[in-house]
């Protein structure tokens, strides 16, 4: 599998990114270790968490995922065959958004723990917090790095202004900058990163990895009308979707998919995996199947012919 460099850091990826915000909610640990298996098995080497994933459950307390890929990693042996991205920030009992330099020292030890390693490979602070200047959060991570706790930070879910800001702090004050972002972004929700936010990625070789790159399953092309969607625990999310654009846009995506023979899903994240300043889409899997079709997704080669028709879909 062709890697990618990771903006300026040392990483490279595969152009695919393995979520696992699935893991201990619609995958359990045995489903989720064979999910694994197979996604790095077939080359790919990323994996995206967060500490706070599947708080969200009933029963569950956040950290779930982490500790699921921490088993998975010392059982068999693939700490050094994996990319580890996790993240900071979310609400994990505090009642906000907190990236305090009290909050991120404890929080890293506890996804450590987790994860059963000794280092974070890239670290995310999960969503901006307005009430931390961003040289508190940078000068926690300038500790982590000194320590050997973090290789590399990044930031999910900043919009060009805050990104701008983050980084003039980092270069003015000597701290760590923001070296990859996290960004919403498919083929529906591109509003959001194309523009502003994609050109200063650019420009700055910033690192992108994207999220909902499946418009939280709508490009999956099986969710069409309200009564598709109990079809999964996540189709609730995707009733914002089915209007004339989403139409379209499935229609479009039906159109390449069938001249290539494979699936709508994996036409979707090619494209994000053909835009210009992202380095790969994340998307989650709860079968085999599902992870077979990422890996073919990670391969496809859409034709200027595609990539026009999925545009024109999509503006």
């Amino acid at each position: 599998m062709q890697k990618r460099r990771l903006g300026q850091t040392d990483l490279s990826i595969a152009p695919l990114v393995l979520g696992g915000n699935v893991f201990g909610w619609t995958a359990d640990e045995k489903t989720s270790f064979d999910l694994l298996d197979r996604f790095v098995g077939a080359g790919l080497n990323a994996i995206d968490t967060a500490d706070s994933y599947s708080r969200w459950v009933p029963g569950n307390t956040g950290g779930e995922s982490e500790t699921i890929i921490g088993k998975w990693m010392k059982s068999r042996g693939k700490r050094d065959k994996v990319v580890v991205i996790t993240k900071v920030g979310s609400d994990m009992g505090q009642g906000r958004k907190d990236l305090s330099a009290a909050h991120i020292e404890k929080a890293i030890d506890a996804s450590l723990k987790r994860l059963q390693t000794d280092v974070v490979d890239l670290y995310l602070s999960h969503w901006p917090d307005p009430t931390t200047p961003y040289e508190e959060t940078l000068g926690a991570y300038q500790k982590l790095l000194a320590k050997g706790k973090i290789r590399h930070v990044g930031a999910s879910n900043l919009d060009a202004g805050q990104l701008r800001a983050a980084l003039d702090v980092a270069s003015l004050r000597g701290l760590p900058r923001y070296a990859v972002l996290q960004p919403e972004y498919n083929l529906y929700d591109r509003a959001s990163f194309d523009g502003p936010l994609r050109d200063l990625c650019m420009a700055e070789d910033i690192g992108v990895i994207s999220y909902f790159s499946l418009a939280k399953g709508f490009l999956s092309g099986k969710y069409r009308s309200d009564a598709d969607l109990g079809k999964s625990a996540r189709g609730g999310g995707v009733k914002g979707y089915l209007n004339g654009r989403g139409m379209r846009i499935l229609a479009a995506l039906d159109a390449v998919s069938g001249r290539h023979a494979t699936k709508q899903a994996e036409v979707a994240l090619a494209w994000v995996i053909a835009r210009p300043g992202v380095t790969a889409p994340i998307a989650s899997a709860t079968t085999l199947d599902q992870v077979d079709s990422l890996v073919r997704a990670a391969s496809l080669k859409l034709s200027r012919d595609d990539i026009a028709e999925l545009d024109s879909a999509s503006a």
